[in-house]
């Protein structure tokens, strides 16, 4: 899959650096010559301008991107660039920081895909530590297994079935689902998978294929 990524900070590098060592192809956009510098260095591609610019975006691929994440400090750059994303019909990822005002997380959230907060990720992650909870863990799975979403199509075998009784190969599992526009959680013993749907899973990254093709058919 291609990506551009927008903002090339903390959370920008470490999400490039992620999607690039999976085999994705991860385009930079970031108006700093220092970041930009950074990135060059990493091995990744990167197109110096703003990420609010249409003109930057489309250097930069948009227009056959499978992806946006919208990742710098500034809100409003985000916003932008998310919405020029969405013109291409591009899948969108805002980030917005902790701080904001309930209303302002409404107003945004309407119109994306998905919105991340890193000090809230970064926080769930210090209370593991804190609860006795092995971090290393994650980064051990990681060697082999990857996460990641699909949404399920009209026609999928996995349509009218119990979430929790899905079987997939490579030791995948199914650990978060929701309905069409609605936040993913934990699912219910009960829920039931229907057209439209999305779930996360973990699996192993040489079954991907085989998981797909079960859940998409």
């Amino acid at each position: 899959m291609k990506f551009v990524i927008v903002g090339y900070g903390r959370v920008g590098m470490r999400t490039a650096k992620i999607l690039a060592s999976e085999g994705h192809d991860v385009v930079i956009v970031d108006n700093d010559p220092e970041k930009a510098a950074a990135a060059r260095e990493a091995g990744l591609e990167i197109i110096e301008g703003d990420g609010e610019d249409e003109r930057v975006l489309e250097a930069a691929g948009i227009a056959d991107a499978d992806a946006l994440a919208a990742l710098s400090g500034d809100l409003n750059v985000n916003f932008t660039a998310c919405m020029i994303a969405k013109g291409y019909d591009c899948r969108t990822v805002l980030r917005i920081d902790e701080d904001y005002r309930q209303e302002i997380y409404e107003k945004y959230a309407a119109d994306v895909d998905e919105v991340i907060y890193p000090e809230r990720m970064g926080a769930a992650g210090a209370k593991t530590a804190l609860l006795g909870g092995n971090l290393n863990v994650l980064a051990e799975l990681t060697e082999t297994l990857t996460a990641t979403t699909f949404d399920i199509p009209d026609g999928s075998p996995v349509v009218g079935r119990r979430v929790v009784e899905v079987d997939l190969p490579g030791n995948a599992r199914l650990y978060a689902h929701g309905r069409r526009k609605e936040p993913m959680t934990i699912p219910m013993p009960r829920t039931e998978v229907q057209a439209g749907d999305r779930v996360a899973l973990i699996a192993e990254r040489s079954a991907l294929d085989e998981v797909e093709t079960i859940l998409k058919g």
